[in-house]
């Protein structure tokens, strides 16, 4: 499945995710299996799956790492996890370093320091996913493996990100 065709978007990394929710919703209503509930079977089956594939769709291209890996796909780049380029031992140093101290952090009950580490970290999030659009900008070979590299640093972002919400959640408790 092309996601990308299927809700009728260009094929780029940087799409607004307002123009996605919106592009999703008018074919969401134009497709949804209520408005043809009085009709057949067959045509019920073929709005329900519609509805499904435009779901599917817009999940994965609101997600910017599903988005880059899906460009990188139709390109013919293999993008599952781990296929990306090791990550410099600098990156995992940092990396190390950051989750020990949101670790201390949480431990310790600072949700100011849990902050503050978030706030870096979705900074270095934004740096990332403009980097991101340049290289996948580029479609060729050293572009497409810049992307892959930038996807690499992102998902290690990411789940830094998502142990941050953790102890946030634990804290705000």
């Amino acid at each position: 499945m092309d996601p990308f065709a299927t809700l009728g978007v260009e094929a780029r990394f940087d799409l607004a995710p307002s123009d996605l929710e919106r592009r999703h919703r008018e074919l969401s209503r134009a497709v949804h299996p209520d408005r043809h509930a009085a009709g057949p079977t067959s045509l019920r089956r073929v709005a329900l799956s519609r509805a499904i594939e435009l779901n599917e769709a817009y999940r994965l291209l609101k997600d910017p790492i599903r988005r880059a890996q899906k460009l990188l796909e139709l390109r013919g780049v293999s993008v599952a996890e781990g296929q990306e380029p090791k990550p410099s031992g600098a990156l995992l140093m940092e990396m190390m370093e950051a989750r020990e101290a949101l670790s201390e952090a949480g431990h310790a009950k600072d949700l100011a320091a849990v902050e503050r580490l978030a706030t870096q970290m979705r900074a270095r999030e934004a740096a990332l996913l403009e980097r991101l659009t340049e290289a996948l900008d580029s479609s060729d070979d050293a572009g497409n493996g810049r992307a892959l590299s930038l996807l690499g640093e992102l998902r290690y972002t990411r789940r830094f990100l998502d142990e941050v919400a953790a102890f946030e959640e634990m804290l705000l408790a």
